[in-house]
């Protein structure tokens, strides 16, 4: 096989294997309704069918990438594969919403190995002039699955049923994992150490913090378990802080947060994704449960916030490199912070849509002009052979964003108000949503405070020489 088809090979399946992936991001939001109906689902529940999944790709994350250097990324991609297919076929035929949620969280478990190897595989594979291009296309892949997710949804959905969100996955697994065998070639990194007491600590710690949230309004937020399950999550969280300071090969080194650049850059993602995520779980039934919309009109209504950045990002991307990029950041979760509130405020169960089309686009807007220059400014904080270890980081912590944002703003909706009638719905809706827009405003405030490019690109060098000196 050829230099030029084995390239091709890789693309094609790392491509296929990120679309399918980003797709179950947010392919559940549309289905949500029909899911709470068909299963019985309670609020706590259909938390847990967005979080699961979210809540354990995001913890194995960084852990996928050091798997694949040990023990062969195309083993390990493979392996992911596998484990995301079961996991897709174990949630098709789930009899309970508590069996979906485990199947959610499987493929979590296989996501999480996949995601980091789809970059690693092609990165090795393209010729370095050709790098940018490959891994441009990569990114542009992985946006058209998060964008197009909810309206795939609705249209399987409304035109199956809600299993097949999960049943479309199977036979393009089941083709993806002989040909990654077949036609990837093997790599390895360089061979360090897993990290398992940190992964131990992190996911127990934020699965305790999750569930206390999640389950606070039901059970009540003096309880024992919902203190105790918050106590003993905060605690593994300082434990596993604790533990990355004194480790000799931390899954998340410490020491990058002591980067201005790289604390405040990771702080905007995490509250964006604290907004999105929140509000796109109430919006999505708001269409559908309240306004009377079908899945697919639901995900259509949807499309101009999560559209809008495959128009916006390459132009906010190419101004970035003329136009200082936490100006461009903060301006983006600015708009996004407006968006919200303005969703939150003009929303009542009879708001025609196209009230609403107006602030969907400035999310959308607002959002493409955040993740246009993020990744750059991340890297620009740390040493060249650190940008896998802070590209994941950056990954994991947006991803714990939306797991936060479902928890808290859902807690919010049924403190507020609830599914009784379509009033209390909106009551409850339009408070989370408004908490989602202060939480992105302080995103915003975050991302204004970053060191102008200049101070960015001299810490950086400066570290890299403090550390190239010390060695």
């Amino acid at each position: 096989m050829t230099r030029r088809t084995s390239t091709l090979w890789t693309f094609a399946i790392t491509s296929l294997a990120l679309f399918m992936v980003s797709l179950d991001n947010l392919v559940v939001t549309t289905a949500i309704p029909v899911i709470r109906q068909d299963l019985g689902a309670s609020l706590e529940q259909l938390e847990w069918t967005v979080n699961a999944y979210t809540l354990t790709f995001a913890v194995l994350l960084l852990t996928g990438a050091a798997l694949g250097d040990r023990f062969g990324r195309r083993r390990m991609f493979a392996l992911g594969l596998a484990i995301f297919t079961l996991g897709s076929v174990a949630a098709a035929l789930a009899p309970s919403i508590e069996a979906l949620n485990i199947a959610r969280a499987v493929q979590g478990v296989g996501g999480a190995i996949v995601m980091p190897l789809t970059l690693t595989l092609l990165s090795a594979a393209v010729p370095p002039e050709k790098r940018g291009l490959a891994l441009g296309a990569w990114g542009g892949i992985g946006g058209l699955a998060i964008a197009f997710g909810p309206l795939v949804g609705g249209a399987v959905v409304e035109g199956i049923a809600w299993q097949w969100i999960f049943w479309l996955n199977v036979p393009i697994g089941l083709v993806l994992v002989p040909l990654a065998l077949r036609r990837l070639e093997e790599s390895h990194g360089p061979g360090g150490r897993l990290d398992l007491p940190g992964l131990a600590l992190a996911s127990a710690g934020l699965f305790g913090i999750v569930w206390g949230l999640v389950r606070g309004n039901g059970q009540g937020w003096t309880s024992p378990e919902i203190v105790g399950s918050l106590a003993v999550g905060a605690i593994l969280v300082a434990g596993f802080v604790a533990w990355e300071l004194r480790a000799k090969a931390p899954m998340l080194p410490m020491r990058f947060f002591s980067s201005r650049t790289f604390a405040l850059a990771n702080t905007s993602s995490f509250l964006m994704f604290f907004g999105m995520f929140g509000s796109i779980f109430l919006l999505a039934q708001f269409f559908q449960s309240i306004q009377g919309y079908g899945p697919v009109g639901s995900g259509l209504r949807i499309l101009p916030w999560t559209l809008a950045p495959m128009f916006i990002a390459p132009v906010a991307g190419a101004l970035s490199d003329r136009i200082d990029p936490r100006l461009i950041l903060g301006s983006g979760l600015a708009l996004q912070s407006v968006a919200l509130a303005w969703i939150a405020s003009v929303s009542t169960p009879t708001t025609p849509y196209v009230e609403l089309v107006l602030p969907f686009v400035l999310a959308g807007v607002g959002m493409a002009l955040f993740f246009a220059p993020m990744a750059n400014v991340v890297l620009s904080a740390v040493r060249p052979v650190e940008e896998g270890q802070a590209s994941g980081a950056n990954n994991a912590i947006r991803e714990l964003g939306g797991v936060f944002g479902v928890a808290v703003l859902a807690s919010v909706f049924a403190h507020a108000g609830g599914y009784a009638t379509p009033d209390t719905f909106v009551d409850g809706m339009s408070s989370a949503v408004y908490v989602g827009a202060a939480f992105v405003a302080v995103g915003a405030v975050a991302a204004f405070l970053l060191p102008r490019r200049a101070d960015t690109q001299t810490a950086a060098a400066l570290s890299y020489e403090a550390v190239r000196d010390a060695a």
